[in-house]
C-alpha cells in the first residue's frame, strides 16, 4: 500500500501537498469571506502572461511569473481603490488583460505550446526540491502573517471601515496580504497550474462554511478537508494513471456535491410535515 513511498517524486509531491493544503486555505478563507475570490484567478491568469513572456524570451518562466504576479498585485490594490464600490469590477479588467496578453505572447511563440500546456494543467509529480523549500518558505510567511496580524485581519474581513476607524493599517496589511497572495499563486501554478490554482483556494472553503461556525473554524476545517482531498488525489493519481491535479479538484468537487445535497435534503425532511 506504501510502495509509493519508496519514489523520491512522490515523496516530493506528498510534501509539496501537504504544504500547498496549508497555505492555500488560509489564504482562500480571507479572500472567500472578502468577496474576493476572483482574485486567485486573476492573478494566476497574470502569471500566465508572466510564463508565456518568459518562454518567449529564454528566461526563467517561474522569474517572469513572479514577477507578473507582483506587478498584478500593485494594479490590483491601485484598481480595488479607484473602484472601491465596486471590488470585483477592478479584478475582472485585469483578468481580461492578463489572459489577454497571455494569448498574445503565447501566439507570438508557436514553439513552446507543450511547455504553455504544462503550466496551464501543472502537474505535482514533477516537483522538485527548490519548489519544496520555497512553498515551506511560503507556508511559514503565511503561518506568521495570520497569527501575528489575525486580529487585525480578523476586523477587515467583516468591516473593513470600521477596522479602519479603529486604527489598523489596512492599506498596509491588503498590500501585504495580496503580495503573499501573489508568491504563494506563482509558486504553485508550475505544480497545480492556472487553470486549478483558484479552485484549490475556493472550494475547500466552500465545502467548509456547510459546518464551520465563525472564521477560525472555517479556516481549520478547510486546511483539513484540503488534506484529505489532496492525499487522496495524489494516491489515485499513482494507481490509477490520473492527473493530480484534476483528480485532487474533482474530489473536492465531488465533496462539495455531496455536502450540498445532504444538507438540501435534510432540510427539506426538517420542513415537510410528519
Amino acid at each position: 500500500m506504501f510502495d509509493w513511498l519508496q519514489y523520491g517524486f512522490m515523496v516530493r509531491a506528498l510534501v509539496a501537498g501537504v504544504l500547498l493544503s496549508v497555505c492555500l486555505p488560509w489564504l482562500g478563507t480571507f479572500l472567500v469571506l472578502r468577496r474576493q475570490a476572483l482574485t486567485a484567478d486573476t492573478l494566476s491568469h497574470v502569471s500566465m502572461a508572466g510564463v508565456a513572456a518568459g518562454l518567449l524570451l529564454g528566461f526563467s518562466p517561474s522569474f517572469f511569473a513572479l514577477l507578473f504576479a507582483l506587478i498584478g498585485t500593485m494594479l490590483m490594490e491601485r484598481l480595488r481603490r479607484l473602484y472601491s464600490g465596486y471590488p470585483e469590477l477592478g479584478l475582472s479588467v485585469l483578468l481580461s488583460t492578463g489572459l489577454a496578453l497571455a494569448v498574445v505572447l503565447i501566439g507570438l511563440g508557436k514553439g513552446y505550446h507543450l511547455d504553455i500546456f504544462s503550466y496551464l494543467f501543472g502537474s505535482i509529480i514533477v516537483t522538485d526540491a527548490t519548489d519544496v523549500w520555497l512553498l515551506a518558505g511560503l507556508a511559514a510567511a503565511t503561518g506568521i502573517f495570520v497569527g501575528v496580524y489575525s486580529p487585525a485581519l480578523f476586523s477587515m474581513v467583516f468591516d473593513e471601515e470600521h477596522a479602519r476607524l479603529n486604527q489598523v493599517p489596512v492599506r498596509r496589511l491588503n498590500r501585504f496580504f495580496a503580495i503573499l497572495t501573489a508568491l504563494v499563486i506563482a509558486a504553485s501554478i508550475r505544480i497545480v497550474g492556472v487553470l486549478l490554482i483558484s479552485s484549490l483556494l475556493a472550494l475547500p472553503v466552500a465545502i467548509s462554511m456547510h459546518f464551520a461556525r465563525g472564521f477560525w473554524q472555517t479556516a481549520w476545517l478547510a486546511t483539513g478537508i484540503s488534506l484529505v482531498a489532496m492525499m487522496t488525489g495524489l494516491l489515485l493519481s499513482y494507481y490509477l494513471g490520473l492527473a493530480p491535479g484534476g483528480s485532487v479538484v474533482l474530489l473536492l468537487v465531488f465533496m462539495l456535491a455531496v455536502v450540498s445535497g445532504a444538507k438540501r435534503l435534510a432540510a427539506r425532511r426538517v420542513s415537510s410535515p410528519t
